[in-house]
């Protein structure tokens, strides 16, 4: 039987097409990674309550590939107001604190933030909200399951509240320094009064909540609320790893499933390799077997796998002169692989990434006959950009080989709070496609040149480097060279994993199926996450439970392998109604409660 979640039951309320791409399709979202994300600012906030502000920090930075300015100005407002909510809880000293409680039935599945129980035995629901629209969670009917289900359970509860911690959303002025902005930005968090609001409980809504449930299952259409859906608005919409989708959002296919490496120990993992130049970035990869390299910048001396120029091909017909695009090529490139890969090629290389990113942005103005993607009306060029390189990309995973992408490094500096500078490292692409691509691999690693002239491959993840994945290494770094990185690749694996022992076959082009749809499997595959420690759980797999229970409030563990907010179910809609016309975080593959 199925278990119901508030958050998927709101979401059903708010928009059944967005329901049915989520828990029906099990269409998997590509996580925006902002600074200001509620999702993940709410989830640091609940750790460090839970365990401490050192917790909190590292629980905030490991949530992205890559620190910076932003995440240190909101770390800085989260360490403010963190005392602030401490100060509302020591209220209720002597009491025993519960976070994350897990509220599992056969028909329901919850977390509640904190469950405050006295010595008497009685008990309080708290849930967490970051947010300073306080009105539109009074409503909420999340609270007044908690209490039915969990009284279920056998807990006796008395009183259900909210903690509201007010989110401050100044942005740095153009006349303002760095110093001066978080001067200022200091002040204003400092003036947040973090408030306990008690409800009182209301039965309707759960009837409300079962009627609703009855509702879902015997719908047999999923239409869009295009008025009350955050999510409908071209601007917000999800962007999906298993879709191709049209500027505006719009859903046009939905790509097969990839099921060649699953139950496997995964030998080839999708990469993200960036490095500066002449550090071996290419030769690297062209060690392993089977490599088709799709090269845009000609350097390919120095190796031996065969090698596709993606480049602006000119050709003359008698006065006339023609151009076939970089990008064209790409795609003839991705069509041909989808309908066969004659060749046995096992892994694709695309070298580099931010020329195949920079074509794609040329074959559109050119279409368009723009100068700049700006010529397109309301963003409608960058949209239009963003759309087709994103629907290839997705194309080309959806072939089922293993796909490597490398770049060169790009450098930055970021101020501390504390006014130290430290040097970044990510790969030379704007941060919005950074995010995306990263959201498509399994693993992103820098590679460089160390003061003894030897080159190494960085593994583990630190704050000032743009990387990370879903592998557990046990080593910081590895030579660059392809056996000490499949070794350590084993280490990161479970010993019981099952290591493929053949190549999966391929099929000569006339036993190809008409359709990649045609070797679709019931099974979907595990999916990689950005962040190594968000996992899926096998039963229900529409949620995630919390990693452990509070001991105290002040103690200091290591972080958990959630990325849960408080008080927050799948929707991240849920934590704050949307700003007209801001934007607001989308969720993606990151599941909770």
């Amino acid at each position: 039987m199925t278990r119901y979640s508030y958050s998927r039951v709101d979401l059903w309320h708010k928009c059944p097409y967005h329901y049915k791409a989520r828990y029906i399709d099990k269409l998997i979202e590509i996580p925006k990674l902002d600074a200001n994300s509620p999702l993940i600012l709410g989830h640091a906030l609940h750790k460090g309550l839970e365990s401490g502000e050192k917790a909190m920090e590292q629980d905030y930075f490991d949530s992205y590939p890559l620190i910076t300015n932003d995440q240190v100005n909101e770390m800085m407002k989260l360490q403010i107001l963190l005392p602030k909510v401490n100060d509302i809880l020591d209220n209720f000293e002597g009491c025993k604190f519960q976070h994350e409680y897990p509220i599992i039935t056969k028909d329901f599945i919850g977390f509640a933030d904190l469950i405050i129980t006295t010595s008497d035995g009685t008990s309080t629901v708290i849930d967490f909200k970051y947010s300073n629209h306080v009105e539109n969670y009074l409503e909420s009917g999340q609270l007044h399951l908690y209490k039915y289900y969990l009284e279920k359970l056998g807990f006796n509860i008395k009183h259900l509240g909210y903690i509201f911690i007010p989110k401050t959303g100044i942005k740095q002025k153009q006349t303002e320094s760095l110093y001066q902005f978080r001067k200022r930005l200091t002040e204003e968090v400092s003036k947040s009064k973090p408030e306990l609001v008690p409800i009182k409980y209301d039965d309707m809504n759960v009837l409300y909540f079962q009627n609703t449930i009855k509702e879902i299952e015997a719908a047999t259409e999923y239409p869009k609320n295009v008025d009350h859906c955050f999510s409908c608005m071209p601007r917000f919409a999800p962007n999906y790893l298993n879709a191709i989708q049209d500027e505006k959002g719009e859903i046009l296919m939905q790509l097969p499933k990839n099921v060649r490496r699953k139950k496997q120990m995964d030998l080839k993992p999708d990469i993200w390799l960036y490095a500066d130049s002449y550090v071996g970035k290419t030769t690297f990869m062209d060690q392993f077997d089977d490599v088709l390299m799709l090269n845009t910048d000609g350097n390919t001396d120095n190796i031996t796998s065969p090698v596709l120029p993606i480049q602006d091909e000119v050709k003359k017909e008698g006065r006339m002169t023609k151009r076939k695009l970089a990008w064209e090529t790409f795609l003839e490139v991705v069509q041909t692989l989808e309908v066969s890969n004659t060749e046995h090629y096992q892994t694709i290389v695309i070298d580099l990434m931010e020329d195949l990113r920079e074509a794609c942005r040329t074959y559109i103005m050119d279409k368009f006959n723009w100068e700049h993607e700006s010529d397109g009306n309301y963003g409608k060029g960058w949209s239009m950009v963003t759309k087709e390189f994103d629907n290839a990309i997705k194309r080309l995973k959806a072939v089922g080989l293993q796909i490597v992408y490398i770049s060169r490094e790009l450098r930055n500096d970021i101020t501390l709070r504390n006014g130290s500078v430290r040097t970044t490292f990510q790969p030379n692409i704007d941060s919005k496609t950074a995010n995306f691509l990263t959201g498509t691999v399994d693993i992103t690693m820098r590679a460089y040149v160390n003061d003894s002239d030897e080159h190494l491959l960085m593994l583990q993840k630190q704050p000032n480097i743009f990387g990370g994945g879903r592998f557990n290494f046990k080593v910081k770094e590895v030579p660059l060279e392809k056996d000490a990185f499949i070794e350590a690749l084993k280490d990161a694996q479970p010993k019981d994993a099952e290591r493929p022992k053949t190549k999966p076959e391929q099929k000569p082009l006339q036993e190809q199926p008409e359709s990649a749809e045609d070797t679709n499997e019931e099974d979907e595959p595990e999916k990689p996450t950005r962040r190594r420690r968000t996992k899926k759980t096998e039963e229900p797999t529409e949620e995630e439970k919390p990693k452990c229970k509070r001991r105290s409030r002040k103690a200091e563990s290591e972080p958990e392998d959630e990325m849960t907010p408080p008080g927050e179910d799948d929707e991240p809609e849920t934590i704050e109604k949307a700003p007209k016309p801001r934007r607001r975080r989308r969720r993606t593959a990151r599941k909770e409660d």
